[in-house]
């Protein structure tokens, strides 16, 4: 995707986001393609283009896919099988997105040491989920972090403790190319996956999940062999530092359906599983 590409992708998603807080507005699932656009300041014929473009589908099928009842049809109709993705292995290689990912995970050794002796270059990235922030080591990208206006600062810091010895350099070539392959959905993106060796069978276990398709903490759990550890699970998804690429924004909640919380924003979890419903169900519909 060319700097060009991006940036239109972002401004589509800044449309998005901001049609995500007028339907889920009383009444909002309700309105029409002529209020949203007035609401937003655009023509009908513009506003339905621009989700079209981004969403491949229009702004009324769209909304379907924003309300929280969407989240109980994922459940109940494309619910992937986490017992079948652990008889396979959950190392090695996953396909996402139609891209491929490598990942290695950090020994509990060096994990241990808290970054010690590790360098970490960072930057900021435009993507059409808002501004995200970079990290890679000498091994892949270990961090992809979303900020809204204004939040850079703190989730710069946020990413920063967690590794907190480790020594920062900015600097967005390093990570750029594996960023660039994840929103371009070609190419290959190296993960360098950093935590303690249960977020590390979390975060394995959530690769497995297609795109497209949802899990609950409580299958992840039994997909590691921890079947009463739903809430260390819940823990463990809130704590990816890769967001997007380890699809936690595909983690919900078994109880009513529930969308569950998401570390950079429930408005950002819905637009990432609409994006990802909308692309499946255009050539394999399920909505009407």
């Amino acid at each position: 995707m060319d700097d060009a590409s991006m940036q239109d992708a972002r401004y589509h998603y800044h449309v998005i986001k901001r049609a995500i807080t007028l339907i889920d507005a009383p009444g909002g699932a309700q309105r029409s393609l002529a209020e949203l656009a007035q609401q937003m300041g655009m023509s009908p014929a513009y506003f339905q283009r621009v989700f079209s473009q981004w969403a491949g589908v229009s702004p009324k099928r769209y909304q379907q896919y924003l309300i929280l009842d969407h989240a109980r049809t994922l459940l109940s109709q494309h619910m992937t099988t986490m017992q079948a993705a652990h008889s396979v292995g959950l190392s090695g290689q996953a396909r996402l997105h139609d891209l491929f990912l490598r990942w290695e995970a950090m020994t509990p050794g060096e994990y241990a040491r808290r970054g010690d002796g590790l360098s970490i270059h960072y930057g900021w990235f435009e993507t059409p989920f808002g501004q995200a922030l970079g990290m890679a080591t000498a091994r892949g990208l270990c961090g992809l972090a979303f900020a809204d206006a204004g939040q850079q600062a703190d989730i710069l810091a946020d990413m920063m403790q967690r590794w907190p010895k480790a020594q920062y350099v900015e600097d967005t070539q390093a990570a750029e190319p594996h960023v660039m392959a994840a929103f371009a959905q070609s190419g290959q993106a190296h993960l360098h996956l950093i935590g303690t060796p249960f977020q590390i069978k979390v975060w394995e276990a959530l690769l497995q999940v297609p795109s497209g398709e949802v899990t609950t903490y409580g299958d992840i759990g039994k997909a590691i062999g921890s079947d009463s550890a739903a809430r260390a699970v819940g823990t463990a998804v809130g704590r990816n530092p890769i967001g997007f690429l380890l699809p936690c924004h595909r983690c919900l909640r078994a109880s009513g359906g529930g969308l569950g919380g998401y570390h950079w924003g429930l408005p950002r979890k819905r637009a990432m599983l609409a994006w990802e419903a909308a692309r499946r169900d255009t050539t394999h519909p399920i909505l009407t």
